[in-house]
């Protein structure tokens, strides 16, 4: 079903609470694990319904921020659905002491059970309150982004429209987008601070009433880290201090020879060379077309899969003003469908959505086909290593978007700026534990942490005289950190799990291919190590990981 088809109905959460109870009596009342499964498969069949329409007006909403049906149902949805998820964990209490068990997790799996496990452990009925002011205000910290009103020559632009002057090739043009975007994070800037305050200090009361020291504890559960937990995390991000930091530092120091300055500021750092980044041709209706012909040639799976996604109308990718920032794929369950949203906006940016946010689509279709439900609950490290993968796949056919030698700086663009990513993703990550290990920390003292880290991970930063920044605030405009707490380390697993689908590409690019559609089949059918142990690929957690990693792409990059 195309998805301007696709019927909006609000979910009437008694109704559903009813159905609900009747399940969980039924359970009690099977007699065998199959009639249990049976159930079971009804109260996917209501998950799906719920997950539905709560997806439905998600979209919407993002779609267009001034919506005021939609954005009355996205307030609906914060404040009823951490009821009923509270109610489906009553359910799964049910399935998880199930007299059956054994057989149960014959047909479900092991890792299913123990994602019902950290479930358990992360709500309660007492918590509910403080779960919807935390939705609430996530937000009202989004709509204060989306609001953003820039004037640039008489035209008004959001964050998102601003984004390619940013990385204009006229350094004056970028420092000018950069004061301008530095001048609206000052005007909003006590809000910032109010609003992270209250999530914090909401995030440990949580934290305080399921019994746990800290919030990181609870985070590491609701981020369904069932196979690695703190430890192992600090450990990767040390090897990252020790190899990855002084890597990313020399392609820094490339990068400002490369664009010709005798100092590099903060506002150069996003640009490739002297003549810009490079830009794709073609307006993005072409830059689609482009992305068919691409997943066309890819396989016969990345063909089937993007046909679908363009005749069922699931993408939303063209800017817009009234458009939320950002981007993400999310999945519309009774339709099986993916749906890519994004703020396409003329920069190499929008060739990132076909490939990143597509890769995680394209798992997404094929997950489809696996009837265990459980099995798509995908832990995020995982998830992201399907986006960021795709990204070195299409590497063949960057041409189908940049002309003539932009195709072989683009890609060399996105493998430098992928190196810089990952200590700026622990960066990020050591932020949020530092914080939530401190929750009384003033909006100051938070800065200064930032401010920190910034000498650790970026020694070679400089914002000159964007005093927002400066002042130690650059990641009040990461929306991870604010609306999906102890999120962005994943990004880093992944992005060097992607390294080692990069490097395996140089060796052999057919059974690379071969390994990752087998990864994505896999989807969260086993635990996270034990996934890319039967794909072929290490575990960044595993010591001298990181350095083999990194030795094969500096021979790469300064080959």
């Amino acid at each position: 079903m195309k998805f301007c088809d696709m019927p909006y109905e609000r979910i009437d959460f008694d109704k559903v609470k009813e159905e609900l109870l009747g399940l969980m009596e039924a359970f009690k009342m099977a007699k065998s694990a199959q009639e249990q499964f049976e159930i079971h498969k009804k109260y996917y069949r209501l998950s799906d319904k719920v997950s539905t329409q709560v997806t439905l007006a998600s979209i919407r909403h993002s779609m267009d921020t001034t919506d005021a049906f939609y954005e009355k149902e996205k307030a609906y949805y914060d404040e009823q659905v951490p009821a009923y998820s509270n109610l489906s964990v009553e359910y799964l209490k049910l399935l998880y002491h199930s007299l059956y068990r054994e057989e149960l997790e014959q047909i479900i799996g092991p890792v299913a059970f123990k994602n019902m496990e950290l479930s358990f452990r992360s709500v309660s009925e007492s918590v509910i309150p403080l779960m919807q002011e935390e939705n609430a205000l996530v937000t009202e910290y989004e709509k204060l982004l989306a609001g953003a009103k820039i004037d640039w020559d008489g035209e008004t632009l959001n964050l998102s429209l601003l984004g390619p002057y940013l990385k204009h090739k006229d350094p004056k043009v970028r420092r000018k987008a950069y004061e301008k975007q530095n001048a609206f994070f000052m005007s909003i800037r006590d809000r910032l601070d109010e609003l992270y305050d209250k999530l914090v200090k909401n995030r440990a009361l949580q934290a305080k009433e399921l019994g746990f020291e800290t919030y990181t504890e609870l985070g590491y559960l609701r981020m369904q880290r069932n196979s690695y937990q703190r430890e192992q995390v600090e450990n990767l991000r040390r090897q990252v201090k020790e190899v990855f930091v002084p890597f990313a530092e020399s392609l820094y120091e490339q990068r400002r020879k490369r664009l010709g300055l005798t100092k590099m500021y903060f506002s150069d750092e996003q640009v490739y060379g002297t003549e810009g980044n490079p830009q794709p041709f073609g307006t993005p209706e072409e830059i689609l077309e482009a992305g068919q012909k691409m997943y066309g040639e890819l396989s016969k799976e990345t063909r089937e899969f993007f046909d679908f996604m363009i005749e069922n109308e699931l993408l939303d990718v063209f800017g817009r003003k009234t458009k939320a920032v950002g981007g993400y794929m999310t999945y519309i369950p009774d339709y099986k469908s993916p749906f890519i949203f994004a703020n396409f906006n003329g920069t190499s940016d929008d060739v990132n959505v076909i490939t990143h946010e597509c890769g995680h689509a394209f798992q997404g279709y094929l997950a489809s086909e696996d009837l265990i439900r459980e099995h798509a609950d995908i832990g995020m490290e995982t998830a992201e290593i399907h986006s960021m993968s795709m990204e070195f796949f299409a590497e063949p056919w960057y041409s189908l978007f940049f002309a003539g030698e932009e195709a072989k700086a683009y890609q060399e663009m996105h493998l430098e700026d992928a190196v810089l990513f990952i200590p700026y993703g622990c960066m990020v990550d050591e932020f949020q534990h530092r914080i939530y290990d401190k929750p009384d920390m003033t909006p100051a003292e938070r800065k200064s942490v930032w401010k920190e880290l910034e000498h650790v991970y970026k020694p070679h930063l400089d914002y000159g005289s964007l005093q927002f920044y400066a002042d130690g605030g650059y990641w009040q405009r990461q929306h991870h950190i604010y609306s999906f707490p102890l999120y962005y380390i994943d990004y880093v697993i992944a992005q060097l799990c992607a390294f080692e689908y990069k490097n395996k590409m140089q060796e052999n690019y057919e059974e690379a291919w071969k390994s990752y559609l087998k990864l994505c089949r896999l989807s969260a059918s086993d635990y996270f190590e034990n996934l890319l142990q039967k794909a072929g690929l290490r575990s960044p957690f595993e010591d001298g990981c990181i350095q083999e990693i990194v030795d094969k792409l500096r021979k790469d990059i300064f080959r």
